[in-house]
């Protein structure tokens, strides 16, 4: 891993979780301290990142986080999701290798694992989610479909992680359930079965995200 691709990871997790909140400043010398490198690989990153639209950059100010999306936005976001990632998870069912496949058995293990309905059990469903989603996306052979969801995916995270308290209570299970549905579809290399998966879940998701905001 380069210093850019290590600088750009933290800030990206740092912009998903919330702990850079939207509107926030990015203090570049303190990223730097923080990650022991000098400034330009964390220059490079945040080029990356505004390129994304994850962050912003002004003059005499730097960076700053870009706000959170719209409720408008989020539903335009969906709606592009719906388009591509079905169509992504029907090719990862007709082309996951061993090794993906072992994941996505891990990923339903650690889904299996997850007993209560606390704001722990959220944050450990979303993770699988992401989980889930990512290698979808690199199971689907095809590497802009892949860089398109990590980059959808990034922005509907942030904006997932400024209404998770706002979750309905039963989440967790219906979104556990879902994935289910989604990896035994994959496992049992089922094409048509893993996009109708993968399309009612986002469907879902939409719906939940509606309630919560």
């Amino acid at each position: 891993m380069t210093l850019v691709e290590r600088a750009y990871r933290h800030l990206l997790s740092m912009l998903m979780t919330v702990k850079i909140a939207p509107g926030e400043r990015i203090p570049i010398d303190s990223v730097a301290r923080q990650l022991g490198i000098s400034q330009t690989p964390i220059r490079e990153a945040l080029s990356q990142l505004e390129a994304e639209k994850l962050v912003y950059k002004t003059t005499n100010v730097g960076y700053r986080a870009s706000p959170p999306m719209t409720p408008e936005e989020v539903q335009d976001l969906y709606a592009l999701r719906l388009l591509v990632e079905p169509y992504a998870a029907a090719r990862a069912a007709e082309s996951m290798d061993e090794q993906e496949l072992a994941a996505l058995q891990a990923i339903q293990e650690k889904m299996d694992s997850i007993v209560d309905r606390s704001e722990q059990a959220y944050a450990e469903i979303a993770d699988a989610d992401a989980q889930l989603h990512r290698l979808i996306a690199h199971g689907s052979g095809n590497r802009l479909i892949e860089e398109t969801i990590e980059r959808l995916h990034a922005h509907f995270q942030i904006f997932r992680s400024l209404y998770q308290n706002s979750a309905q209570p039963n989440a967790p299970d219906a979104a556990a359930d879902e994935h289910r549905r989604i990896i035994a579809a994959l496992l049992a290399r089922d094409p048509a079965a893993a996009e109708e998966a993968v399309r009612e879940h986002l469907m879902h998701s939409r719906r939940r995200m509606d309630r919560a905001i």
